[in-house]
C-alpha cells in the first residue's frame, strides 16, 4: 500500500509560480512512476506531467503539451517526494492537482493506469 499527501497549493496571480508537493509512504518510493493529473471536461483526470527514475541520474519525465514549458516535474527519492513545479500560470490552469502512483518504470499518460491517488490539492490562478 502507498499513500499519497499533496500539498502546496493555493491562489496565486497569473504569471505568477506554484510548487506542489506529493509525499508518498508506504513501498519503496523508487520502484513506481509518479504523475500529476487535473480534472478537464470531459474527463475525471486529465493528464499532466509524469516522471520515472531508472536508477542513478537516469530519469525521463513527460508533460502535457499546454503546461510544456512552463512545468516541470522531479522527484526527491531521499525525500520520498515529488514535486511540480507550475511557472507562468494561466487562469486556466485552475483545477485541484492529484498526484498518482504507478508500479514500475514506464511513462504512463492515463489515469487507469495509476494505482494510487493522493486527495489533490486546490490551484486557483486569477486573471
Amino acid at each position: 500500500q502507498v499513500r499519497l499527501v499533496e500539498s502546496g497549493g493555493g491562489l496565486v496571480q497569473a504569471g505568477n509560480s506554484l510548487r506542489l508537493s506529493c509525499s508518498a509512504s508506504g513501498r519503496p518510493y523508487g520502484s513506481y512512476a509518479m504523475g500529476w493529473f487535473r480534472p478537464a471536461p470531459g474527463k475525471a483526470r486529465e493528464f499532466v506531467a509524469a516522471h520515472t527514475w531508472l536508477g542513478r541520474s537516469t530519469y525521463y519525465a513527460d508533460y502535457t503539451d499546454s503546461v510544456k514549458g512552463r512545468f516541470t516535474i522531479s522527484r526527491d527519492n531521499a525525500k520520498n517526494t515529488v514535486y511540480l513545479q507550475m511557472n507562468s500560470l494561466k487562469p486556466e490552469d485552475t483545477a485541484v492537482y492529484y498526484c498518482a502512483a504507478s508500479y514500475g518504470t514506464v511513462l504512463r499518460a492515463s489515469d487507469y493506469q495509476y494505482n494510487y491517488w493522493g486527495q489533490g490539492t486546490q490551484v486557483t490562478v486569477s486573471s
